[in-house]
């Protein structure tokens, strides 16, 4: 699923959370799902809504570094893949 605004490489990854997830328009919204195999989802609403659902209690760095993955994936940034478990899947 790609969506508008562009986002490059450079601003995904160096452009504090907050501030990217603002500029996108994307919410970031705690999941109660606390299977430790979970590491986030991205969800489109029927109003065109994006939601960034992630786990709580996890590390500052994967919670960082998994919410810029799952961006990425939403605006078709070219990034590399994360190792294994990580795996992303759409639906």
């Amino acid at each position: 699923m790609s969506l508008a605004p562009a986002v490059s490489p450079d601003y995904l990854l160096d452009a504090p959370l907050t501030q990217l997830l603002a500029e996108t328009g994307v919410e970031l919204v705690d999941s109660s799902i606390a299977d430790r195999e979970f590491f986030g989802a991205v969800v489109q609403r029927k109003n065109g809504d994006v939601l960034l659902a992630m786990p709580t209690g996890r590390s500052e760095l994967e919670h960082d570094t998994v919410a810029r993955y799952l961006l990425a994936q939403i605006f078709d940034v070219d990034v590399p893949k994360l190792p294994a478990p990580i795996v992303t899947t759409e639906v």
